[in-house]
């Protein structure tokens, strides 16, 4: 995953978060001082929105007031970011995190999970496995992908520390000349 579709999946969460609850419309004055003062740029036009549009403005606006001043800082850069990019590819980053959402749950645990891990690599090997990604063919990056598809959890990480200590791309193999032998020579 890139770095816009963090942003995607945060928006995301912001904005399209499921409602459980009623569907009754939210009175302005129900809403916490703090979160009247998150939304405020909403107040003139509240009482016209959908109620459940109002419901996910509250739980965004719920969640904000829950960040650290940190936390605020990095959605507000993350957000000029989006702004900042092109229609088409924001386009692209919706309909990726609409498929992100619609995954069964264990799958988007795997791609949190992988993404994590990406991201606690030191910022050059991730820029060299990203350029090593970029130069592979279509046919390339689908064998890797069913390559890691097929194995196990354990054996997934299990590649990954081999991979990581070797300083490796995920489907690096030894050349033909250097491919491990039996240990025992046949004569």
């Amino acid at each position: 995953m890139h770095r816009n579709t963090l942003l995607a999946c945060l928006l995301g969460l912001i904005l399209t978060t499921p409602v459980w609850a009623e569907s009754e419309t939210i009175p302005w004055g129900s809403l916490s001082k703090q979160e009247q003062q998150t939304l405020r740029r909403f107040h003139d036009r509240w009482d016209h929105l959908t109620s459940e549009r109002q419901q996910r403005l509250q739980k965004g606006a719920e969640r904000w007031t829950k960040m650290t001043p940190e936390q605020r800082q990095r959605v507000r850069r993350k957000f000029q970011q989006w702004k900042k990019l092109p229609p088409e590819q924001r386009q692209a980053i919706r309909e990726r995190f609409h498929r992100f959402r619609q995954l069964p749950p264990e799958q988007r645990r795997r791609i949190i999970q992988r993404r994590r891990w990406f991201k606690s690599l030191p910022p050059e090997r991730r820029h060299e496995l990203r350029q090593r990604w970029s130069k592979m063919s279509p046919e390339q990056r689908q064998h890797v992908r069913r390559r890691l598809r097929s194995m196990s959890p354990e054996q997934r990480q299990h590649q990954r520390r081999r991979w990581q200590n070797r300083g490796g791309h995920a489907d690096q193999r030894p050349h033909r000349g250097m491919q491990q032998r039996p240990s025992h020579r046949r004569r």
